[in-house]
């Protein structure tokens, strides 16, 4: 059953992608990278369907990884490639949502986030960039994210030489949307604020955020490399409201006391979230 919800939320991730490329990327000539990108390059040079691209690049990407990189693309992967394939052809007949290519980069970008987003979060992916980023850490030494940057980066540089620099700058911003809607679908919306604490007080800060905020505090030990004194370090994690709070206390106590504030994207455990497991 568990198996059967998993394969039907990336069916319908790759639905939600395909609408997004139909009705509002490819009809503005906005090539977001990634092999969608160049498939849309090559349906306006050469009248190639999008689909057929998607399986004539995706299916021989696929099969190397299986030969060089091993098993672990798996199924998902498969199924994730060809049904995004099949989805792009059901939908290519639709009328596009708009012909304003900001508004098609900004929204084609979050849409295609979505879906590719919940394809992710089932542990599938849709080929692609992803296999052939793998497949140059192999065989080249370059990193993943070296690999990806520079495929997406190869994308634009043709989209630019086909349809004029600003239409690429449109499809880098939807690529920007795009990977910022991944992040928020796999991770939640969960932002949370990380403090350290350097007081002279150490014990009433620490007393004052246990019992005014009721947050959890952690006491690490750390050393002056100047003074060479011995130092307790707070370490406590709060939302994004309670940050102010934070600080009016801490100041209230030692006004003189170091204080860094940095972002966390996610937190689970006591008073913040749990693990959800699709």
């Amino acid at each position: 059953m568990k198996t059967a919800k998993e394969y039907t939320i990336i069916v319908l991730g790759c639905l939600i992608t395909a609408i997004s490329l139909n009705a509002l990327l490819i009809p503005n000539q906005i090539a977001a990278g990634g092999v969608s990108g160049f498939a849309t390059v090559l349906f306006y040079l050469l009248d190639i369907p999008v689909s057929l691209t998607l399986i004539l690049v995706n299916i021989p990407l696929f099969i190397t990884g299986l030969i060089y990189l091993g098993r672990k693309f798996g199924l998902r992967t498969l199924v994730g490639t060809l049904v995004l394939a099949l989805m792009v052809e059901l939908t290519s007949n639709m009328t596009p949502w708009t012909l304003e290519p900001l508004l098609a980069a900004l929204y084609g970008g979050v849409l295609s986030g979505l879906g590719l987003g919940l394809v992710f979060r089932q542990r599938g992916t849709t080929g692609g960039t992803d296999l052939a980023a793998q497949l140059l850490h192999k065989f080249t030494g370059l990193t993943v994210g070296q690999g990806l940057l520079g495929i997406d980066f190869f994308v634009i540089a043709l989209a630019a030489v086909a349809f004029g620099p600003e239409l690429a700058m449109y499809a880098l911003i939807a690529l920007v949307s795009t990977s910022k809607v991944i992040d928020l679908v796999q991770q939640g919306m969960r932002y949370s604020k990380v403090a350290f604490i350097i007081s002279e007080y150490p014990e009433q800060v620490s007393q004052g955020i246990m019992y005014k905020l009721q947050r959890g505090v952690t006491t690490l030990s750390g050393k002056g490399a100047y003074t060479g004194k011995n130092k307790d370090i707070i370490f406590c994690v709060v939302n994004q409201m309670e940050v102010s709070r934070v600080k009016e206390l801490v100041y209230e106590i030692d006004e003189h006391a170091f204080v860094i504030v940095t972002d966390s994207q996610d937190v689970l455990g006591e008073g913040f979230g749990k693990m959800v497991r699709d």
